[in-house]
């Protein structure tokens, strides 16, 4: 009898410890963020003209709403999902639709995954939600390249450093069917946290080839480069930016974007470029993080008006914004 209860008991432990490592191996999670901020022209009107810097998000006088994002995620052994929302003008501006990212992935083994559905680009060193960018206000390179695609990529773990990642997309940005049959090539060869990218889109944005990544020069101070070019039958773009970034304490960082980038068009004689520098602070409070940035841009051509309503090549201006994240 006290044979038969140990093997019961036995029996049910190892039940027991099973479910557990079964639920440890599917997790569903919620996180995101919610961000507001206020912005003021320091050398230009602040009016109905609503002038600001030529890039994505963050380009509205007084304050202003930026999203709110919202990821669900479902992540078991094999299979899992991402639900990526957004809502609010920012959200507006960089999907058509509340879906952000909508896509389900398989681990085909330790070192291959597939993914297919609508994800972010693999392309630039800043991203879409402000989280995960140091500087609030967005950069040319960003605003410029793509900010999603819709297709099915395959990435490959080669080795400890080396990572590989294969697509095959709708047009770029297209992200909710496809209109015409047409299809974006993808590649990313990724090594220690450096990356080339590249995009080849003959129905779009045309080639583009880029370069993201970063060094950690100590323990408290980092670089980061970004660099592209783009073509589309002789128009396109192309620049580069340094962030370099300096953790003063646990709570508080400051960096500084330093960006050169330059338009080629057809119907343009002068290509246009610009110097762009960005100096942000970040500090955080909880789960709270407050940004206050200085912005300069300097055209090559006269863009902007001053506050005695003359033409001028640049544009100065200021951004407070908030960021709360949760997870």
């Amino acid at each position: 009898m006290k044979k038969l209860f140990t093997i019961v008991m036995i029996f049910t432990i190892s039940i027991v410890f099973a479910q557990e490592e079964a639920e440890e191996k599917k997790t569903f999670d919620i996180s995101g963020s919610v961000d507001a901020y206020y912005r003021a022209n320091l050398t230009a009107p602040n009016d109905e003209n609503q002038i600001s810097p030529g890039t994505s998000f963050a380009d509205l006088s007084g304050f202003s709403l930026g999203m709110a994002n919202v990821i669900a995620s479902y992540e078991g052994e094999k299979v899992g999902f991402v639900a990526d929302l957004v809502f609010g003008p920012k959200g507006e501006a960089a999907s058509n639709t509340v879906l952000n990212q909508i896509y389900a992935y398989w681990n085909v083994s330790e070192t291959v995954t597939l993914t297919m559905g609508k994800f972010n680009t693999f392309l630039g060193y800043e991203v879409i939600a402000p989280a995960g960018n140091f500087n609030y206000s967005t950069s040319y390179l960003f605003s410029n390249g793509p900010f999603s695609h819709t297709g099915i990529k395959a990435d490959f773990q080669l080795s400890e450093d080396f990572s590989l990642m294969l697509g095959l997309m709708n047009q770029t940005d297209v992200t909710e069917f496809n209109p015409d049959g047409s299809y974006a090539l993808g590649a990313q060869l990724g090594y220690s946290d450096q990356y080339l990218n590249l995009l080849y889109d003959s129905a779009g944005l045309g080639f583009e080839i880029d370069y993201t990544g970063g060094f950690d020069l100590s323990d408290s101070f980092f670089l980061g480069l970004n660099a592209a070019y783009a073509d589309n039958d002789g128009e396109g773009f192309s620049g580069v930016a340094l962030y370099p970034q300096l953790a003063t304490s646990d709570n508080f960082s400051i960096g500084l974007r330093g960006e050169y980038f330059e338009t080629r068009s057809d119907f343009i004689s002068d290509d246009p470029s610009v110097f762009a520098v960005t100096l942000t602070g970040s500090f955080t409070v909880d789960d709270l993080i407050i940004k206050p940035e200085i912005r300069l841009d300097s055209w090559s051509d006269d863009f902007y008006i001053d506050s005695d309503l003359a033409p001028t090549s640049n544009l100065g201006s200021f951004v407070l914004a908030a960021i709360y994240t949760f997870n």
